[in-house]
């Protein structure tokens, strides 16, 4: 049994104006992590970097096309990294498209392979002050969620 049946957890309605602007707020704010370079991807590189520095990361973002839904092991690190970031207070979003992250956070910088990006970790970057208004957005459309008992929104990225 998961958080969300346990709760029973009624999802956003998908024409709501804060899902649409969720959507472009993580867009938003994975193209400006990682350009300051506080972008993780990867379950195990996430998992290892909230072992370590858990007080560093700031969102996550698990993501699962239809394919990986019927993969179980995945789907039991989904559960554990959720269950972490319920702990420690992390905000956490699902994403239906991977192609469409992919687009958007693009190869590995080191090899320019595809890189796993079934979850991605939001860390601080060092400089001190930095406020990203789309991990605001971001924060606020998490808390809305959670009044509703939605614990693991879904957001749609734009086209």
């Amino acid at each position: 049994m998961t958080l969300e049946e346990i709760h029973g957890q009624q999802p956003m309605p998908e024409g709501n104006d804060w899902t649409q602007g969720a959507g472009t707020a993580l867009h938003e704010l994975l193209v400006s992590a990682q350009r300051r370079g506080c972008l993780t991807a990867g379950v195990y590189e996430s998992a290892k970097l909230m072992n370590v520095d858990p007080d560093n990361v700031a969102f996550c973002v698990l993501a699962a096309d239809q394919e990986d839904e019927g993969d179980i092991a995945l789907q039991i690190h989904f559960t554990l990294i959720q269950a972490f970031c319920c702990e420690n207070d992390i905000d956490i979003v699902r994403v239906n498209d991977v192609a469409k992250l992919a687009a958007i956070v693009g190869p590995s910088e080191d090899s320019g392979e595809p890189r796993d990006l079934h979850c991605i970790l939001i860390t601080n970057p060092n400089e001190e002050g930095w406020k990203d208004p789309a991990l605001e957005k971001l924060n606020l459309f998490c808390e809305e969620s959670r009044n509703v008992n939605d614990w693991v929104p879904t957001i749609t990225l734009p086209e």
